[in-house]
């Protein structure tokens, strides 16, 4: 037995050990208190790896090909960026960076620090303070938005010019599915009470 309080009236309630699967909700307001999740830290440290994997494919390989007549322009991933700060929208280029790029790659790091020592039966250093870190990056990644916005720029573009996209367009818009799906893995529940903490 265990006891948690509710996340929206903080009604304290005592949890018996419960099946994979099932949710605990609260008495009184009818809350989700935490659900229980079928092999949580190796589906999420699967879809971590071929997160990291896919990141890696996005931002070493050509994003975009304009073609122009005889003129042809490759982009890569973070060539929008580059052109943001050369344009002087020095902070708008800082969020697209943080929100779109490094913040995804943060979380993909923190989830291999602190899942890989879980699957082998032992707590990373720091594990608690880094989950923590984790959880209050979760809001800051919109990789999603970003990648409509290239969908939404490569339509507009092809008016004027041919697009050719590529390689790294496939692993980006795989790179948001699997992320998420990284995200969705985790029984935040069950990694407390394996780094021992409430």
């Amino acid at each position: 037995m265990q006891q948690i309080a509710c996340h929206e009236c903080d009604l304290v309630h005592t949890v018996p050990k419960m099946a994979v699967g099932t949710s605990a909700r609260c008495v009184r307001c009818g809350s989700v208190l935490f659900s229980i999740k079928a092999q949580s830290i190796d589906r999420t440290l699967a879809w971590t790896i071929a997160g990291l994997v896919l990141y890696g494919v996005a931002v070493s390989f050509p994003f975009l090909t304009m073609k122009s007549g005889a003129i042809m322009q490759q982009t890569a991933l973070l060539s929008g960026m580059q052109q943001l700060f050369l344009q002087g929208e020095i902070v708008l280029a800082t969020l697209v960076l943080l929100t779109c790029v490094l913040i995804p790659l943060l979380q993909m790091l923190i989830l291999l620090y602190v899942f890989l020592p879980l699957k082998l039966n032992i707590r990373a250093i720091y594990a608690i303070p880094t989950f923590r870190l984790f959880q209050h990056f979760r809001p800051w990644s919109m990789i999603e938005i970003y990648m409509l916005g290239i969908l939404v720029a490569i339509v507009k573009l092809a008016k004027i010019a041919t697009i050719v996209p590529g390689l790294a367009v496939g692993a980006f818009g795989l790179l948001v599915i699997v992320l998420t799906c990284a995200i969705s893995s985790i029984d935040t529940h069950l990694i407390w009470q394996r780094l021992g903490s409430d």
